[in-house]
């Protein structure tokens, strides 16, 4: 019986390691729902190293005054930062005013890809 719990703690700490091993977004620059000048670049921070070959977002516009057809893809580098848990999102030409999406997909050294969004607004 003792063996049997002694497996199950090891196989529940095995697990609980590899779940943990997802990054995360911690943050942004610019924040989620920030609504400010236009960034000359975004800044993805992850809880865990990412391998950039796998990883990348997409900048697009979603809304904008008098703006017809939507979403507007935006023409943007995706590279690595100097911290390796950052992801750096620099648009090749400034953003008019508008609503904006970043929708990013990271991948660590589990492979395994997580995805999500962050919107912010330019005045």
């Amino acid at each position: 019986m003792r063996m049997i719990k002694t497996t199950a703690v090891a196989i529940g700490l095995l697990m609980s390691a590899l779940a943990q091993a997802h990054p995360k977004l911690l943050s942004s620059t610019p924040a989620e729902g920030a609504n400010g000048a236009a960034p000359g670049k975004i800044e993805l921070h992850f809880s865990e190293s990412l391998m950039t070959q796998f990883s990348g977002a997409k900048l697009v516009m979603t809304e904008m005054p008098g703006m017809v057809h939507s979403p507007m893809p935006m023409k943007a580098k995706v590279s690595g930062g100097s911290d390796p848990k950052t992801m750096v999102i620099t648009p090749l030409s400034p953003l008019p005013a508008g609503t904006y999406k970043v929708e990013w997909r990271a991948v660590s050294s589990d492979t395994h890809p997580i995805t999500g969004n962050v919107t912010f607004k330019v005045k």
